[in-house]
């Protein structure tokens, strides 16, 4: 057999039609799962063949009288019945198991590399939570879909129809009395069917809703604990997990009015065949033989169908999550290698803005208007200016994280936008005022961003550069270290700095800055900006930040304010002009004048600490010895 397909394109499964879509999603294992639906088609074959074979054994062995080898054959005949059976149920089995585990295995690695390549506009506004309940949740309900509801709704059909044939050979007008309910237990199953889909629907909506809250929980669980807010998350929690109750108990409520109903049907149907055959085998109209026979098909005629019936209200979730599934394959991917400029070797770093204008896809409004500087080859740009003035919105126009929505903005002399994104990405690196860390080791996250095998000098030179390298040589494992989750392991301004070693291993021709040092001590600070400038030479360099001591030494800076350059110059030019740059200079450094007197007038007091307890000291010895002398 041919090894499954492990690459599939699942948008050449979409279909409005959601049978259509999950027959298209068995492609590359079509002839597995063919093959599984013929084993249940003997296997029912062969069950059908133990009730007719007990019946040529009461009418025509026993009947008869007949007590020789005959019985031993018929005995041999019905053990390699079951042997067949067995062995085609697990073969049957395993080839279902085999076709719905690829098809799970396929889905969810297409979805975990199509939510990656998915724009930032579409992850701005799409809850975590959603997604990972798609990729989980709803891929595992698509995986029973093919493992149990349709390989057994097959089998109950093929059941059927074969018991049904076998029944009517044996006695028509006692076949037609053994289905007489079953049409109206389709119309009972076609009616839970539909209420359920709704039902489930909502349930998986909520449920992402809940791991959506959840995850927020975990990942701030800092913020949480730093503002004691566990009880006011336990009551958003269980509001959110209250209608998670609510909406499952609907769901549970319809699966358990459809068993009683559907119960009742086949029970009855059951009795009233038994008691016309039986009347028929009174009357001499059937052999006893025939009707032991037909027990056993009649059985097999309604039980199943029971079962089909519930399996029709099974599928429902499993089309459901196909739908949840499709409509997030439906989503247009990042187009990565799109541009029809691919230069063959590294960009020099000339960028140019001209009356660049952007807004967000929701058009509240415009975020950046009118926007024209130049940025030379190794130049360092300075962005300064409010939260929410720009900065971050207009840095990542450059690897196209967003499309300007207006004006020219040109790299090297070429339109930006005739760049393909992967290109710009790689010749860009980003240092972010929190750097994100992976759950690997040191040496694995310094690497990340290379894409081709690096050598532990080369690493290590990063790390010294970055200034890293010496905290790293002291833990016991070196680089194989493993880092916590976003890096908890480390302290700040380790972990910037081991981002710092991971842009400077990747060597990109753009750096951007992201406030690389406002969340860290004055020291390490002092630390992150001297590994910072060793970054920075020969590159292009854009930096983001708030305190004017980071951006003093630019060759451009740029102030915003609501969106536009309302200063440009350098430290020097902007300090000989009125303005917000001078402003914000004059109030920081009163700030740090009163801090830097608050923090001697402090080291005094507390010098002057000893010199009082001394004192003390010699009070107690005294009092101490004219209590002796007194004594």
């Amino acid at each position: 057999m041919p090894a499954p397909v492990t690459r599939f394109d699942f948008k050449t499964a979409v279909s409005d039609k959601r049978l259509v879509g999950l027959w298209r999603m068995l492609t590359g294992f079509r002839l597995a799962y063919l093959g599984a639906v013929v084993g249940v088609g003997v296997a029912a074959v062969l069950q059908t063949g133990n009730a007719l074979l007990l019946r040529y054994l009461v009418d025509d062995v026993l009947g008869q009288g007949r007590f020789d080898h005959i019985l031993l054959l018929i005995g041999l005949g019905f053990v390699a019945l079951a042997l067949g059976q067995g062995t085609l149920s697990f073969l049957s089995g395993a080839l279902t198991a085999r076709t719905s585990e690829g098809i799970a295995r396929r889905l969810r690695n297409y979805l975990y590399d199509h939510i990656q390549r998915m724009s930032f506009t579409y992850h701005d506004h799409m809850e975590t939570g959603e997604l990972i309940q798609r990729a989980t949740s709803d891929v595992d309900a698509v995986r029973r879909f093919f493992a149990d509801q349709a390989i057994n709704a097959g089998h109950i059909v093929l059941l059927f129809v074969i018991n049904f044939v076998a029944l009517w050979s044996l006695n028509a007008r006692l076949a037609l009395l053994s289905v007489v309910v079953v049409p109206l237990i389709m119309v009972v199953s076609v009616f839970f069917f539909k209420k359920v889909m709704k039902a489930y629907e909502a349930f998986q909506e909520q449920e992402a809703k809940l791991s959506t809250t959840l995850q927020e929980n975990l990942t701030g669980v800092r913020v949480v604990k730093a503002f004691a807010r566990q009880a006011y998350e336990q009551e958003k929690f269980e509001q959110d997990n209250w209608e998670q109750y609510q909406r499952g108990r609907r769901l549970l409520t319809f699966h358990s009015l459809f068993w009683p109903s559907s119960d009742i049907l086949c029970s009855f149907q059951m009795v009233g065949a038994f008691l016309a055959g039986a009347l028929m085998a009174i009357n001499g109209t059937i052999s006893v033989g025939t009707y032991l026979a037909a027990v056993r098909m009649i059985v097999w005629l309604i039980w199943p169908m029971r079962n089909l019936g519930r399996l029709i209200v099974q599928m429902s979730t499993g089309m459901v999550s196909y739908m949840r599934v499709v409509k997030l394959i439906k989503e247009e991917r990042e187009p990565l290698d799109a541009g029809i400029y691919r230069p063959s070797g590294n960009v020099r770093g000339e960028i140019v803005f001209r009356d660049v204008c952007f807004e967000y896809d929701n058009g509240d409004s415009a975020v950046l208007k009118g926007i024209s500087f130049r940025g030379e080859p190794g130049q360092a740009v300075a962005l300064l200016g409010s939260t929410g003035s720009g900065k971050t919105s207009l840095v990542n126009l450059l690897p196209r994280f967003y499309e300007y929505t207006g004006g020219s903005l040109t790299l090297d002399g070429v339109e930006l936008r005739e760049y393909p994104r992967h290109y710009l990405r790689q010749q860009i690196g980003i240092v972010e005022q929190e750097p994100f860390l992976f759950s690997r080791t040191i040496r694995e996250n310094i690497t990340y961003g290379v894409g081709r095998d690096v050598s532990d000098e080369e690493v290590e030179a990063a790390a010294r550069m970055a200034a890293i390298h010496d905290v790293v040589v002291s833990f016991p494992d070196g680089y194989n270290t493993l880092v916590g989750e976003k890096g908890i392991t480390l302290s700040g301004g380790q972990k910037q700095r081991v981002a710092i070693a991971r842009t400077l291993l990747k060597d990109p021709r753009i750096l951007i800055l992201d406030d690389a040092t406002s969340s860290v001590d004055t020291e390490t600070e002092g630390e992150i900006r001297e590994a910072l400038e060793r970054l920075m030479e020969g590159r292009t360099t854009f930096i983001i930040a708030h305190r004017i001591q980071s951006v003093m030494n630019a060759d451009l800076i740029l102030v915003l304010d609501q969106g536009r350059i309302v200063q440009r110059g350098t430290h020097d030019e902007l300090m000989a002009q009125e303005g917000i740059y001078r402003r914000i200079y004059d109030m920081q450094a009163r700030i740090e004048d009163e801090l830097e007197q608050e923090l001697t007038e402090h080291a005094s007091k507390v010098w002057e600490i000893p010199e009082t307890w001394e004192e003390i000291w010699e009070d107690e010895t005294k009092e101490e010895e004219l209590a002796y002398v007194a004594l």
